[in-house]
């Protein structure tokens, strides 16, 4: 056998090899089909997150059930506190402003928005 005719023996041995070898694994030479229609799910109604502020009194701050100093106290935030802001909404002033946010994260109650700084901004209520 001469040279070039041992070169092409190796060459198709060679392919008939990896031949074998991709349908043993699986694979195929063929171009793949053209990919088939995929069903998407509907898309879902995804709540924002709510604003948040962060309590900058110096000490405790009020929360009310109304948005006024003389309704039910619920509780107080403690100073530097970050919280979930709902709306707001113009209630009794408070060392000039009439501002009062209701808070958010399904907690009940209002506090003077003299004393939180929101930390990014904060929509009426309805």
């Amino acid at each position: 056998m001469s040279t070039s005719g041992l070169r092409r023996g190796v060459v198709v041995a060679a392919g008939a090899m990896l031949a074998g070898a991709m349908a043993l694994s699986g694979a195929s030479l063929a171009v793949a089909a053209a990919p088939t229609a995929v069903a998407h799910p509907a898309p879902v109604a995804v709540r924002a997150a709510e604003p948040t502020g962060k309590v900058v009194s110096r000490v405790n701050l009020s929360i009310r059930e109304q948005p006024t100093t003389n309704s039910k106290f619920l509780g107080s935030l403690r100073p530097a506190t970050v919280i979930a802001l709902h709306c707001k909404k113009v209630g009794q002033n408070v060392d000039g402003n009439n501002l009062w946010y209701l808070l958010g994260g399904g907690k009940p109650g209002y506090v003077s928005a003299r004393y939180v700084k929101n930390l990014a901004a904060v929509p009426y209520c309805r």
